[in-house]
């Protein structure tokens, strides 16, 4: 702080996030908790279509791009 005074101002936290438009859900990032085992199997395209936010928070506000 005593080098660059206002080094609290440069600093940017982000994240990615991907959004399936066909309903699909990644469950590495989902968890459901069920007392039965349903054993459903869901077919889904090869490639479905998706939306990826790429959000980012620094002193100057809020950045946003979509891809």
């Amino acid at each position: 702080m005593a080098v660059v005074p206002d080094f609290h101002k440069r600093i940017l936290f982000s994240d990615e996030a991907h959004f399936w438009l066909n309903g699909y859900v990644n469950k590495q990032n989902c968890r459901i908790w069920s007392e039965a085992n349903p054993q459903v199997y869901v077919e889904t395209p090869l490639h479905p279509e998706k939306l990826t936010v790429w959000p980012a928070l620094w002193a100057g506000g809020i950045l946003l791009q979509k891809r």
